[in-house]
């Protein structure tokens, strides 16, 4: 008779300790979080916001292209997540500043890093793409990619 392996109990979670996030899940608010944070004006944002505390006009005249209203939604997105505080200041003409939080810290470095690798690996991925774009155009038409269509 061969000796069975004992199957270590499953703990419960603690009561007070929310579940980590299955980002897998359609429903998981964890997507949310995904979406927000590596959204293009997320990336940059929080990139920028590593360096220091900033005021709104600092980060749109540092973040080319962003609109007043996309800096200002993807800031309340950060915001709510927890990785950014908002500091307002009761003065004329309004005076607000960003910075990160200890949690915002923390994906700020994630993502500066991926933005580290992409600007580091721009050459490669730029020469990918031209001879991705060579090899479809050069597709007869009844094999184009249905995004070619």
């Amino acid at each position: 008779m061969a000796a069975q392996k004992a199957v270590p109990a499953r703990r419960a979670p603690a009561k007070n300790k929310p579940l980590r996030g299955e980002l897998m899940s359609a429903d998981c608010p964890s997507r949310d979080v995904l979406k927000h944070v590596t959204s293009r004006w997320g990336v940059l944002l929080l990139v920028v916001l590593m360096g220091g505390t900033h005021r709104f006009s600092d980060l749109r005249r540092t973040v080319g292209g962003v609109s007043e209203k996309m800096l200002a939604q993807t800031l309340k997105w950060l915001e709510a997540d927890g990785f950014v505080a908002r500091k307002s200041y009761d003065t004329v003409p309004p005076h607000v500043e960003y910075r990160l939080t200890p949690l915002g810290e923390q994906v700020g470095a994630r993502v500066a890093t991926l933005a580290t690798w992409i600007e580091d690996s721009l050459p490669e991925i730029l020469s990918a793409q031209r001879q991705f774009e060579a090899s479809a155009q050069a597709e007869p038409a009844d094999r184009k990619r249905p995004w070619q269509l």
